[in-house]
């Protein structure tokens, strides 16, 4: 079985974040894999978040026992994932090497691009409506899940948007709104049910939540601290996720 393509590029282009899973092979926990990596707990998760979210399988298995707590292993796909990084490293050392020039490292730097959302979820075209200047695309995430995007006639364009088409969505944290069960959805939001796996609060600031979707792909949410302490959420608890079409960006592989 391949590899996703999105995810056999997010190999090549962050090679940091991968091997963040031969720390967590290593460690048995992600507390001690973020340290091994030299690395925060809280950029360790985001790391393994965003690679099961682009997997077609989780890579990475969690056990109970909050945070700093349970531990931590690669499922078989990790595994596998993990050894075709080791291979890609033996191949890397050549590429390095066949470099004309070192120019040509800076401008391969400048045509990967990174983002700042937190939230990268895969999904195929499922649909593909036109509304004005907008178009409406319907992504299918699996499990069951579907979520719409809207973005600009122009961006369909130039992405080269079509049925059947793989993209990631990208969705800042700060977009996600979580809704109690007295509340409800705006209409034509996505909503999704979503478990909390982890709340985590800052001082004198808004907390953080990390969300697990029913497909086994995990988002990230901000909400503040005395929202979460009137609704007691905490590792477990059951809650929807609400954002407009309009908050969802899409990327395809270049």
């Amino acid at each position: 079985m391949s590899l996703p393509a999105l995810l056999t590029q997010h190999i090549v282009r962050r090679p940091q974040r991968i091997a963040l899973l031969q720390h967590v092979a290593e460690q048995g926990s992600i507390t001690r894999a973020a340290k091994a990596a030299g690395i925060s707990y809280k950029a360790a998760w985001d790391a393994i978040d965003e690679l099961n979210n682009l997997a077609a399988q989780p890579l990475v298995e969690r056990s109970t026992g909050g945070r700093g707590g349970g531990g931590a292993r690669l499922s078989a796909e990790g595994e596998r994932v993990l050894r075709l990084y080791q291979r890609l490293q033996a191949l890397q050392a050549e590429i390095l090497e066949s470099a004309e020039d070192s120019s040509d490292l800076d401008l391969l730097g400048r045509l990967m691009l990174r983002t700042s959302a937190r939230n990268q979820l895969q999904g195929r075209i499922s649909g593909l409506r036109r509304e004005g200047r907008h178009d409406r695309i319907s992504l299918d995430l699996g499990g069951g899940l579907e979520i719409e995007a809207l973005i600009t006639r122009g961006s369909t364009e130039r992405l080269e948007l079509a049925l059947g088409g793989t993209v990631v969505a990208l969705l800042k944290a700060g977009w996600v709104r979580l809704l109690g069960a007295d509340e409800t959805p705006e209409p034509g939001s996505n909503c999704l049910q979503a478990k909390v796996e982890e709340v985590l609060i800052e001082e004198d600031g808004p907390g953080e939540v990390r969300l697990a979707l029913g497909n086994g792909q995990t988002l990230c949410a901000i909400a503040e601290a005395d929202w979460l302490a009137q609704r007691q959420v905490q590792p477990g608890s059951a809650l929807r996720v609400q954002f407009h079409p309009s908050f969802v960006l899409l990327g395809v592989p270049v």
